[in-house]
């Protein structure tokens, strides 16, 4: 059934299938579900019933949550709107559902204060999450369902919000909880939403490649079904098109045309296995598959044998198919399936066959970290990003036990996994036996032995020696543990100095001399004096002079040595033209145009906000989804109010024929255009052709758009773009 057909369903439809669904749950108490949601239909109307089921249906199949879970999600709205209670949830449903709402409801007020997790509200969020993993499952479900209607019923400033939202934090946890379906599903949304012409260039492409696609999948295919029926096996096999996110990804990182792109789907191998065969016949797939196709070693990926931390097991090949082109094959159980669709939610209905693994860590770090009191909400977030790693790397202690960390783990990683005294004790480590610094990067399989000295304590400078989110925690805890001691021992010392003098101890008086020597906060003076970086004497003189002079004036005199010059700003604010709107109502705010994609007036935009001050991005930019990824939360709204009158830089990418008269016409043509500048140009020659780069000033994307389209009529050129 398309998407289309599935959400024209009725109410009474969409019903129907989730009761089918969700079997776990009695007819009777399906009945007390729909008396607690007819007043809200009533109020208003079908539509957001229909909503709430499609939702339910997602949670249930595919997400992987059963009962309790529909149950809570479905009765949250009647509560907020005052039509059932938690009383009579935990009186009808019991303990568990009556838990679920309340923290459902949690997680309902930060978002009625905004429509996305902000960082004022981030530990809020931590918090509900920790309590009980099914929420953030809950919470998936419904993101992934409000990304799928978005463009029919958010405005685009909504849809932009969700659309970063979700790929800073809920795509990432959807990876990290082994859902890649719900993961890729959602990364394709958020393209679609952040940058529409790269999403349908992809989208369109692959439809124009889809009938050559099907034919090699089908003769790729054909041959390893005899071999597999030979064997006796049941299984299923398909091709199945990699996601428009990770094309997108791979254009970007490999800089080629889509044409040049090969590894655009793989096969998947999935056989009806009992519990006990299935690695050995996951493994015989393997010997049938690279007898009939020579396989590429360094692809081999076993998940089988050491599964995932988020519980993803397969095995992974890359053979070399007919034409001599690379296909992934991926070979897997239903079971196995099951849970690389579901995730952890499924491991709940395999208990007994294959532990929870990896979710206990992943909790007891979210938990570890809302431990940390001192931990600014940045920090937290950042952390927190850290442990959603995409790739791991498997190491054991030298008794073989198994440690999982992210790939680029180092030595003082692993220490710190081990435990919190190991960690801030270590010196150095062996590796395979070899003695390693602390920051020697492992690899796959490594055995590491831990070094440790009771004298040693950690230093800042570790800080740039490990990846996870768990170690720089409590490096940095330590360093400050070590800080507020040094602060109180110098304090103290200073103390003992002014006795001496007959000087009373006075805080205002020290923080105004230690202000005048350059320090911005006392704390770092005290650090510096416990470490002999400040002539003590004459601080103490200073501090007699400040004590002696009277007091003239409340307000603080500065010294012109004292005075900082502003920033300079960049060619275009420097002109002090509003042109921009931050965040709907913000104006007068410093900022700049990123290098790497110069925006122009016209252009989609949003502002990016970090230590350096406010930068203004394009849509299209080619860090947009990065810094969507990694910084959402830094990311505001902009809009443009108007142009600057000195205009904007814009570079074009042009090829042609190499003859000299072709560039001549081209810096002509930018010549008689009035509202564009040449800056400068730079021509290169292979081939037979010219590529050249025109550096112009512009005033507005549509002069742009009008001057790449003249160019591309100028005999001789064959090709004119925008380039960042």
């Amino acid at each position: 059934m398309s998407r289309a057909k599935r959400d024209n369903r009725t109410t009474a439809q969409l019903l129907r299938e989730l009761v089918q669904a969700e079997h776990d749950i009695p007819k009777k108490q399906w009945h007390h579900v729909l008396a607690a949601l007819r007043p809200m239909v009533r109020e208003h109307g079908d539509h957001e019933l229909a909503n709430q089921l499609r939702t339910g249906l997602v949670i249930v199949e595919e997400i992987g949550l059963r009962d309790s879970s529909v149950l809570a999600h479905l009765l949250e709205q009647p509560v907020i709107m005052g039509f059932y209670t938690i009383a009579e949830a935990r009186k009808t449903f019991g303990n568990d559902v009556a838990h679920l709402l309340e923290l459902l409801l949690r997680v309902s007020e930060l978002y009625a204060t905004s429509p996305v997790v902000t960082t004022e509200n981030f530990s809020h969020f931590l918090l509900s999450f920790a309590e009980d993993v099914r929420i953030i499952l809950i919470l998936l479900a419904r993101r992934l369902q409000l990304l799928r209607v978005a463009e029919h019923h958010l405005d685009e400033d909504a849809r932009l919000s969700l659309a970063i939202e979700a790929s800073y934090l809920y795509a990432p946890l959807a990876h990290r909880l082994g859902l890649y379906g719900v993961k890729s599903e959602m990364e394709d949304l958020c393209l679609k939403y952040t940058d529409r012409e790269t999403f349908d260039y992809v989208k369109n492409k692959l439809a124009e490649t889809k009938a050559s696609r099907d034919a090699y999948i089908a003769a790729f295919i054909k041959p390893v079904r005899k071999r597999l029926d030979e064997a006796k096996l049941t299984y299923t096999i398909k091709g199945r098109t990699k996601s428009i996110s990770s094309i997108r990804n791979k254009l970007k990182k490999k800089r080629v045309a889509f044409e040049e792109i090969y590894d655009l789907f793989a096969i998947r191998i999935v056989l009806d296995s009992a519990p006990e065969d299935e690695r050995a016949q996951c493994w015989q797939v393997y010997s049938i598959i690279t007898d009939m196709y020579r396989p590429n070693p360094e692809r081999l990926k076993d998940w089988v044998s050491i599964p995932k931390s988020n519980g993803y097991e397969s095995l992974h090949i890359t053979v070399m198919g007919p034409d001599q082109r690379w296909v992934e094959v991926q070979i897997r159980t239903q079971r196995m399936d099951e849970v690389a669709e579901k995730g952890l939610a499924a491991h709940w209905r395999y208990k007994g066959i294959r532990s929870e693994s990896g979710l206990d860590e992943f909790m007891t770090s979210v938990r570890s970290l809302l431990e940390n009191p001192n931990q600014s909400e940045e920090e937290r977030i950042q952390a927190f990003k850290m442990d959603l790693y995409d790739e791991e790397i498997y190491v054991f202690t030298p008794k073989g036990d198994l440690v999982k960390l992210p790939k680029g783990a180092t030595t003082l990683d692993f220490a710190y996994q081990i435990h919190t005294r190991v960690g801030s004790h270590t010196v150095s480590a062996k590796v395979n036996g070899t003695n390693v610094s602390l920051r020697h990067v492992l690899q796959n399989g490594d055995t590491v032995e831990v070094i440790t000295s009771k004298n040693q304590q950690p230093k800042a400078d570790w800080l740039n020696y490990v990846t996870t989110g768990r170690a720089r925690t409590k490096i940095k805890a330590s360093l400050r543990a070590q800080n507020e001691q040094v602060v109180r021992l110098a304090r103290e010392e200073l103390e003992r100095r002014l006795k001496n003098r007959k000087l009373p101890y006075d805080a205002g008086v020290i923080g105004k001399v230690a202000r005048k020597m350059g320090y911005k906060q006392l704390t770092s003076f005290f650090l510096d004096m416990s470490q002999d970086r400040v002539d003590i004497s004459a601080f103490l003189d200073r501090y007699r002079t400040e004590m002696e002079t009277p007091e003239t004036d409340t307000m603080e005199r500065l010294s012109a040595e004292d005075y900082i010059s502003p920033t300079i700003p960049e060619r275009i604010t420097q002109e002090k033209e509003e042109v921009l709107l931050i965040d709907k109502n913000l104006s007068g705010i410093d900022y700049r145009f990123a290098k790497c994609c110069n925006p122009i007036y016209g252009d989609k935009i949003f502002a990016f906000t970090s230590s350096k001050g406010m930068s203004i991005h394009r849509m299209d930019c080619p860090n947009a989804q990065d810094l969507f990824r990694n910084y959402g939360y830094r990311i505001l709204k902009a809009e443009w109010t108007g142009q600057n009158s000195g205009g904007y830089e814009a570079a074009l990418r042009v090829v042609g024929h190499d003859d000299l008269s072709v560039v001549n016409n081209i810096s002509g043509q930018i010549a008689t255009e009035k509202e564009v500048t040449l800056r400068s140009f730079k021509v290169n020659s292979e081939d037979s052709l010219f590529i050249g780069y025109f550096y112009v000033y512009v005033k507005s994307l549509g002069v742009l758009t009008a001057l790449i389209n003249k160019l591309r009529t100028t005999k001789g050129v064959k090709k004119v773009e925008r380039v960042d």
